[in-house]
């Protein structure tokens, strides 16, 4: 029997399962070697199931596993990922020794249960075993995971204190801890000053330089890595790539001079440098080079797809032609067989939001479904834009309810789809089941729900937020604090509305457009254009948003020739001038009762065929009791807009209020016969 066993242990892998099997229906028990190396076999080969049919074959028959066999099957299960099994296994050995400590912390490790295997490092102190390169390695590994620097100094002197501090591995862990928890610089002081110092210590110190977008300390690491001799791999090109991917001119130059080198070395070819490229000028804009570097690799793999598709989404603006460059990419993904991931999906739907194409976007959505993928809440989020751009709320919410792990990002895209749609109670209502639910909001959902007090004119409300603001410690997020100016001025408290801005520091042209739109609303004329000049002297340059603010209030203040110079000095800051502000004109001309002016000025102004501006002057004329210039109004709004109830109203209040009853009674008559309807009033009390 002792001969048959002896053969068995170097019998080749299919053999030894076989023969195991054989043995296990004989209810016979092998050895310890032979258990051993069925169980690292399976741990090699990442099949566990063996290793699992070997530990219950050696639990039936009985016997006693040495901690040789036992430190096996921990590693197995640690890398199987089986924690729970591993933690008792671990707890029912009588003495543990340092590599059973050190497959349990490895195994936390790779779980990401960090204070776990930090608990199991304090456990192998106590247990008074000398620690080696590997137990303080996973100990190093917790603190550059967490960002914990007081943990990985503590563990540096300990590295110190035992004499390992000279091991190119520990070093090698320490280098990467200080960079992962932003000490570069005291990375480089440990890299420069160790006696042993290998590729990995190299190419680590670079990845540190990325992370931290110190790209020219970087760049004169690499230098002095190839003067040094060291190859430059796969993985220091990768790197250095990635800090390449930045918005300046000399990151792409940078990028160049690297891709001339790679070009030397022959790495072009490599998967992992080609993506790393063409990832760097997809995201330069560059789609020529992009493009370029995709068709010459043989082999493409979903990541390489990826990088291109985002390369053609991440433009300024998403034109039709770059949709459809995408889709065609997508179609090549699925043709070539390969699997797409949550990141092609999420980059398709963005394209079809930017061009409004929802019939695309719905056939994404199948293929989601149809890849088991439509509950991540990356996608989620993606899909409830999605819908709600196409004013399908209930579709929203749908994949809202559908999708486990909310995180606060979901909560907040559905909330902006129902305000985006004009359901605001439903925001409101959405709003308190996430607080309900013991959810923290972030500083755009505190924006979005202060936009839906504002349109709502809730204050009372409005106040309770700007109470949770205060207490949750977002009163210094800029995009909070002018929601909060905007919704106060609409809740018609404008000196609340003042306050804010006056209590927000370094406020952008956001928040100077904000308060003086409001200030403009509210008749503040003077202190809004006080403001203006206030704003130009802090050297914000103003929008196309301010100069609707400040041409509001020069009208609401008749200042006429003020305003008509602000119009003209639009040009001199680079705004273009929009219906928007030739409607504010129009209103300055008519609220001066300067009627011709403004007629004439809409004639003249390019935007003769648009109703909003006629609709300006219609109203003008009633106040003036202009019966002459607002019917010539009225003709050209009711040619534009045949069905528009307020064009008909207004050119009948008119003639009314002239005591022209027969027009007026014209005017009823002509809405009868062309079944124009009234949209009935609706009352807040």
């Amino acid at each position: 029997m002792l001969h048959e066993k002896t053969k068995l242990i170097g019998l080749p892998k299919p053999l030894i399962v076989n023969q195991f099997y054989q043995t296990r229906y004989m209810h016979l028990s092998l050895e310890s070697v032979t258990y051993t190396k069925l169980v690292q076999r399976s741990t090699k080969s990442s099949c566990f199931l063996h290793g699992k049919l070997a530990h219950a074959h050696i639990i039936k028959s009985a016997f006693k596993p040495c901690l040789f066999l036992q430190n096996n099957l921990l590693n197995m299960y640690s890398k199987a990922g089986k924690m729970d099994v591993a933690r008792r296994l671990f707890d029912r050995m009588s003495q543990p020794n340092l590599v059973s400590y050190n497959s349990l912390i490895s195994g936390y490790n790779q779980m990401g249960a960090f204070d776990k295997a930090m608990q199991v490092f304090t456990e192998a102190r106590k247990a008074c075993l000398k620690l080696d390169k590997f137990t303080y390695a996973g100990a190093l590994n917790v603190s550059a995971q967490t960002g914990d620097l007081k943990l990985g100094v503590l563990i540096h002197g300990l590295v110190v204190v035992s004499g390992l501090i000279e091991k190119e591995f520990l070093t090698n862990s320490l280098i990467d801890m200080y960079c992962k928890c932003e000490c570069v610089d005291q990375a480089r002081y440990l890299f420069e000053n160790s006696k042993q110092i290998d590729e990995i210590s190299w190419n680590t110190l670079i990845s540190g330089y990325v992370r931290m977008n110190k790209n020219e300390e970087m760049l004169k690491l690499l230098i002095s890595m190839h003067r040094n001799g060291l190859n430059l791999n796969t993985y220091t090109m990768g790197s250095v790539l990635k800090a390449c991917c930045t918005s300046t001119d000399v990151g792409i130059m940078y990028g160049k001079m690297i891709h001339g080198c790679i070009m030397k070395l022959g790495f072009d070819i490599d998967i992992v440098v080609g993506t790393a490229l063409l990832d760097m000028y997809a995201k330069r804009g560059e789609l020529y080079c992009a493009i370029k570097i995709f068709t010459s690799m043989s082999d493409r793999n979903i990541v390489m797809y990826n990088a291109l598709i985002s390369g053609f989404i991440e433009t300024e603006r998403i034109t039709k032609e770059c949709a459809n460059e995408t889709s065609k990419l997508f179609l090549e993904v699925q043709r070539q067989g390969l699997k797409p991931s949550k990141f092609t999906f999420s980059s398709m739907l963005k394209a079809c939001i930017a061009v409004e194409d929802f019939v695309y976007a719905k056939q994404i959505h199948g293929q989601l479904c149809k890849y088991n993928l439509q509950s991540d809440e990356f996608i989620g989020s993606a899909l409830i834009e999605l819908y709600s751009l196409m004013g399908s709320t209930e579709e929203s919410l749908k994949c809202f309810r559908s999708t486990p792990k909310r995180d606060i990002v979901l909560w907040t895209s559905m909330i902006a789809g129902y305000i985006q749609n004009g359901q605001f109670e439903r925001a409101l209502s959405l709003f308190y089941e996430l607080m309900a639910c013991g959810g923290r909001p972030d500083e755009f959902t505190i924006s979005n729900i202060l936009s839906a007090c504002a349109v709502l004119a809730t204050a009372r409300l409005g106040e309770q937020v700007h109470g949770h603001v205060m207490k949750s410690g977002f009163k210094n997020f800029r995009i909070v604090q002018n929601s909060q100016i905007c919704m106060y001025a609409k809740c018609g408290d404008i000196d609340a509305a003042n306050l804010t801005f006056q209590e927000t520091e370094n406020p952008d042209v956001v928040s100077w457009s904000v308060i003086i739109c409001s200030c403009a609303q509210h008749g503040c004329a003077t202190y809004a254009l006080n403001l203006f000049g206030l704003m130009k002297e802090r050297g914000i340059k103003p929008n196309h948003i301010t100069f609707v603010g400040i041409l509001s209030a020069c009208s609401y203040g008749g200042l006429v020739e003020e305003g008509l110079k602000y119009f003209e000095s639009m040009k001199d800051y680079g705004v273009e001038t929009s219906i928007e502000h030739y409607c504010c004109v129009v209103d300055l001309f008519g609220r001066a009762g300067r009627l011709a002016e403004a007629e004439n000025f809409i004639l003249t102004s390019g935007f003769k065929n648009n109703p909003i501006m006629w609709r300006a002057l219609l109203s003008a004329c009633r106040v003036y009791k202009d019966t002459v210039t607002g019917k010539r109004a009225a003709m050209k709004i009711i040619e534009l807009e045949p069905l528009e109830s307020a064009s008909y109203a207004l050119l009948h209040g008119i003639y009314a209020d002239a005591a022209v009853e027969t027009l007026a009674a014209n005017v009823k008559e002509l809405v009868q016969q062309r079944g124009v309807k009234k949209e009935p009033g609706l009352s807040w009390i």
